[in-house]
């Protein structure tokens, strides 16, 4: 028996990275999973894969509906669909800032919006929203990016207090930097990758990346029936990048 027999989730930017890890852990502690994403196509056998961008409210409807037809309700919905950006406050014009705001921001309150009517229908209702570091953090070169995971975090705690005589909790996890294809991304364009990547695990206190199963593990720990007294929380994923300052290692100082 697994703690979502049952149960039925969604997950937004669920076809690569931290989206397509919640999927397949869902899947296997029990829960039907449909994958909302741009491109669902690739998600394996287990999954349903529903075409859906997050910033086109008719799409994100005829997704939710697409779920709600597939499997007949929906209990957990994982809002993890976001994009990056990179630099400081004038390295973006205007369009990319509207673009990730409205991607990362108000693509949250789209999802959950057309889901609110299956999910206080649920008797397990749940949202978990995926955070950064970055919301709580100053990363340098990192302007607009924060900006939305700011957002994001404070977002959380509203629809929480918001929702909560509903019965559906909100909480959102924050991870530090994830070992993702974006990541990958990024670490491929710079001058030096190598430094680059040494720079990034150097600055969490574990000398690591988060990996993607990590910030999953968090997601679904969440999600969980088991996890019913928690609302409002903000769960940090981030190898200890948030609370601790310690010391250099030898050699380093």
């Amino acid at each position: 028996m697994g703690e979502f027999d049952g149960l039925v989730a969604a997950v937004t930017g669920g076809a690569s990275g931290i989206g397509l890890a919640t999927a397949r852990l869902l899947a296997e502690r029990g829960a039907a999973v449909a994958v909302l994403d741009l491109r669902p196509h690739d998600v394996g056998e287990s999954l349903l894969g529903v075409r859906c961008d997050v910033t086109d409210d008719g799409e994100v409807r005829s997704a939710v509906e697409a779920v709600r037809e597939r499997f007949g309700g929906l209990d957990v919905l994982v809002n993890n669909a976001g994009i990056g950006a990179q630099g400081d406050i004038s390295a973006n014009d205007d369009a990319e800032w509207h673009h990730v705001l409205d991607v990362n921001v108000v693509g949250i309150a789209r999802v959950s919006r057309a889901a609110l009517g299956l999910l206080r229908a649920s008797e397990h209702a749940a949202i978990v929203n995926t955070c950064s570091i970055a919301g709580i953090a100053g990363l340098p070169q990192r302007a607009l990016y924060s900006a939305s995971k700011g957002a994001v975090r404070a977002l959380t705690l509203a629809m929480a207090a918001d929702h909560v005589r509903e019965g559906i909790r909100v909480n959102c996890v924050a991870p530090g930097t994830v070992d993702t294809p974006w990541i990958g991304r990024l670490l491929d364009s710079a001058a030096d990758p190598g430094a680059e990547r040494a720079a990034l695990e150097a600055r969490q206190p574990t000398g690591r990346l988060v990996s993607a199963a990590e910030v999953a593990h968090a997601i679904v720990h969440l999600a969980s029936p088991a996890a019913a007294g928690t609302t409002g929380t903000v769960l940090n994923v981030d190898g200890g990048m948030s609370g601790l300052r310690v010391r250099p290692a030898e050699g380093e100082r």
